[in-house]
């Protein structure tokens, strides 16, 4: 499962730090420096956009570039 918005949600709502996100999320470090990094690339900030889903994130090429890296 995609957590994107909570990644977002716990960096600039919180201020967490990319290891507490990553630890909060039950992700790796990597990921979840690539969902801020590819966030930031998409112009993707926070607070989202009302009714912004997980799919749209893919949409607008958050997960996308994510993937891309991963290969």
């Amino acid at each position: 499962m995609r957590k994107t918005k909570e990644v977002l949600r716990l960096r600039f709502e919180l201020g967490l730090g990319q290891r507490q996100i990553a630890r909060s999320c039950g992700m790796g470090l990597g990921t979840v420096q690539d969902y801020l990094e590819r966030a930031a690339a998409a112009g993707i900030g926070w607070p989202l956009p009302e009714g912004l889903s997980e799919e749209k994130l893919e949409a607008n090429g958050v997960h996308r570039f994510a993937a891309a890296n991963l290969d």
